[in-house]
């Protein structure tokens, strides 16, 4: 477990999105954050106290987070100074980038010397199986994605919300450095070798026999060029009952890849149903959640309601307007005593 409470890097970020797992962390575990870290060439604030790394010691911070995605998951040197700052001033350091803390010599020897420690939190768990396709007891759903970073954490987290509120029994299954750092645990999943994806989601969300749901948190897309390997995996090893489909509706290009119009919702929709039926033949949408942080409150619900009508499905901002109209058509298609489509003999 990492230790709380943190101090959430923004470094010299110009790309807002780079900085969801800062952010992510701010909104779900803000109770464990003191403050943030910035430059002043950073324009973006989590709206958190702008704290020094001495500040953010006094106040109590003891672990460093740097919660920032660029492109190859690098250090570089401005990140690591800034990582050698907060260790000077006795915090941990935690990284969810691909270019591990413990790759840095000058970390290790500063962490050493310091006392204390560096957290990568994109290394995979020891022996993850291969997929076997076997079927199991449990209801899982999974978040999929007309693209990247388009709201699959967020409405996985507030859909786990909104069944506990109602009394069901619910797991959030991380799958990214974010989730992870959120739920203290899970699978970075875009760190897994090929061949074990699969397999790393069936270790992740095992066989359960009550009437409960594991909520998994999917990754990537199947239109993205880039990332669609990680989303058939975890569409193969979740076996979901079901399938909520995320969407940001301001977004025209695939992130990170301006040759690329975002794909059409429908047809996204329809190609997860299409792949994840390999290993769950009976699986089913129940929903859409948009991402409506780029309208204002009218404009967003207009836009559910809209898609609601197109897709034939629930439509909801769950960050912004709760789950509950897709946990209605998850009452609705799977009855809490019903057995999942996906249980053994």
């Amino acid at each position: 477990m990492i230790p709380p409470p943190f101090l959430l890097y923004l470094g010299r970020s110009d790309d807002e999105i780079g900085l969801k797992t800062s952010r992510g962390v701010a909104v779900f575990r803000r109770g464990d954050c003191v403050g943030e870290f910035r430059h002043d060439e950073c324009r973006f604030t989590l709206d958190l106290p702008r704290l020094t790394m001495a500040q953010a010691r006094a106040a109590g911070a003891r672990t460093l987070v740097l919660g920032i995605a660029n492109p190859g998951g690098r250090l570089g040197e401005p990140l690591v100074e800034d990582a050698l700052g907060a260790i000077a001033a006795g915090m941990n350091v935690a990284s969810g980038l691909h270019q591990r803390l413990r790759d840095e010599p000058r970390l290790v020897r500063a962490a050493a010397e310091a006392g204390v420690t560096l957290f990568d939190v994109r290394d995979p768990p020891a022996n993850l199986p291969v997929g076997n396709g076997l079927p199991r007891a449990g209801r899982r759903l999974l978040t999929v994605g007309t693209d990247c970073s388009v709201g699959k954490m967020y409405a996985t987290l507030a859909l786990r919300d909104a069944l506990r509120r109602r009394g069901v029994a619910a797991d959030f299954r991380a799958t990214g450095q974010t989730g992870i750092l959120i739920a203290g645990a899970g699978v970075p999943l875009d760190a897994v070798v090929a061949d074990f994806i699969s397999g790393a989601i069936e270790a992740l969300s095992p066989a359960r026999h009550d009437d409960g749901w594991d909520l998994i948190e999917g990754q990537g897309s199947l239109f993205h060029p880039s990332f669609a390997g990680v989303s058939t995996g975890l569409l193969h090893g979740a076996q979901p009952a079901a399938i909520l489909l995320c969407h940001d509706p301001s977004r025209l290009r695939m992130r990170g890849l301006p040759h690329y119009p975002m794909p059409d919702p429908a047809a996204c929709l329809a190609a997860n149903l299409s792949v994840a039926r390999l290993t769950s033949p009976d699986v089913r949408a129940v929903g859409v959640a948009l991402n409506t942080s780029a309208l204002d409150e009218a404009a967003a619900r207009r836009l559910c309601d809209a898609t609601a009508a197109e897709l034939a499905l629930p439509c909801t901002d769950p960050h912004r307007f709760g789950a509950d109209p897709i946990v209605d058509e998850m009452f609705r298609c799977f009855a809490p005593s019903a057995p999942s489509a996906t249980v053994s003999a």
